[in-house]
């Protein structure tokens, strides 16, 4: 059998420990709680572990972080998670390139939409994702996927406000 596990950590008695663990939101904070407190009441690590839903060796490995860090040491800590495709920079850089808009001549779109910008995206970058990716990130950096209506370069403003002055219809 393995050895015994020693709590040399000596701030909370087995009752202070359940205590705490009364006042903990975190479940499985409170699960390793109450795996202190039965070994500090004396019981053998195999029933503290699969009382409280672990292995001994995990129960150990809890124990030695109780040790070093207290009750603060039995707190789930978050995971990194994965590392973003683009980095700050190139984030601002995508931002400062939907902001600007779309050049006809060399991008050859005249507004830019999830599917262009994915394009665009694995061209300058070299970054493969899904066009609701695209979308995403656009929420990221506060700007919307509506796309406003495409204006014609050829436009003439003053002819549209000639047009409503003598127009019926004003």
């Amino acid at each position: 059998m393995g050895t015994a596990v020693r709590i040399t950590r000596g701030y909370y008695t087995s009752s202070g420990l359940r205590g705490l663990a009364g006042k903990c939101r975190d479940g499985a904070q409170v699960r390793r709680l109450l795996a202190m407190a039965m070994v500090l009441d004396g019981h053998p690590r195999s029933e503290a572990a699969l009382s409280n839903g672990m292995d001994r060796q995990t129960l150990r490995d809890w124990v030695h972080r109780y040790n070093e860090n207290g009750a603060e040491g039995l707190k789930s800590r978050p995971s990194p998670g994965r590392l973003p495709f683009l980095t700050e920079q190139q984030m601002a850089e995508l931002h400062e390139l939907v902001v600007k808009g779309p050049d006809l001549a060399t991008d050859k779109v005249v507004r830019w939409r999830c599917i262009d910008l994915l394009k665009v995206v694995k061209q300058r970058f070299s970054v493969d994702v899904h066009e609701s990716t695209i979308g995403t990130w656009l929420h990221q950096l506060r700007l919307t996927r509506l796309q406003p209506l495409p204006v014609h370069p050829k436009k003439d403003p003053e002819a549209e406000t000639t047009f409503k002055k003598t127009s019926p219809a004003w």
